[in-house]
């Protein structure tokens, strides 16, 4: 099932198609409804295995997905798209607690929305996420920077691991990019926030957290001892090797 989930949305055109994944019908209908009255295409499931099935059949700009679901639960799904690509997703929580949004995110997710949630809200963070997905970065100049095994080219939009392609997705790029800039420099959980997701951003540090962990499980050789994204403890994230 994964191979044929699309990768990702790119470049939306027209109006964005989103994926609910919702299995309380009220909030499913009720969201479908709202978000299709603010210029979103909306395909609404009950089940994960619904959604993956939906995924594979049909093009999707945006997952928004409920963790707490019947069956294939909201995590398991949230892994399975991440894995065959970097579609954006978007979870739905019943609870701010830590333990699941944290998981949410270690599983893949870009952002996650507190239920309840007004549908305006929700549209406001879906729109960002495409908005990320379509703009990977801002290139700051041509040429490829070697930092170690690590080959960045910012004109590009590409990185290498020992003459390795890397496959990242826009946001964990983009993160990239913003802290190799100015290696050896620590930058706060809050200006990455406002500069790698977007100014006025209002999510939270663990959103930055989670992409993190991402990035390193993909460009270092032992992502519980960094060399290139390094955490300062109290104060945010540096890029290596020093």
């Amino acid at each position: 099932m994964d191979e044929l989930i699309p990768s990702g949305a790119g470049i939306v055109v027209g109006m964005p198609r989103v994926l609910l994944i919702e299995d309380d019908e009220a909030v499913r209908n009720g969201l479908s409804m709202a978000l299709g009255g603010r210029g979103l295409t909306v395909e609404a499931v009950a089940t994960g295995e619904e959604g993956l099935a939906m995924l594979a059949s049909r093009t999707t700009d945006v997952v928004v997905l409920d963790l707490m679901l019947p069956g294939l639960d909201g995590f398991e799904v949230c892994r399975r798209i991440r894995a065959a690509g970097d579609l954006p997703i978007i979870m739905l929580t019943a609870r701010n607690d830590d333990i699941d949004v944290v998981a949410g995110l270690a599983a893949g997710a870009d952002d996650y929305v507190v239920k309840p949630a007004r549908a305006q809200v929700i549209e406001a963070r879906i729109r960002a996420v495409l908005r990320r997905s379509g703009q990977p970065s801002r290139p700051v100049g041509p040429g490829i920077e070697q930092h170690g095994d690590l080959g960045i080219d910012r004109a590009g939009l590409s990185v290498t691991k020992g003459g390795e392609p890397v496959g990242l997705a826009p946001t964990e790029l983009r993160l990239l990019l913003e802290l190799s800039q100015v290696t050896g420099r620590v930058l706060s959980r809050q200006y990455l926030l406002e500069s790698v997701w977007e100014h006025g951003y209002f999510g939270d540090s663990r959103v930055v957290d989670a992409c993190v962990q991402r990035l390193r499980a993909k460009i270092e050789d032992d992502s519980s001892a960094p060399v290139y994204v390094q955490t300062v403890r109290g104060f945010g994230y540096r890029f290596g090797p020093l």
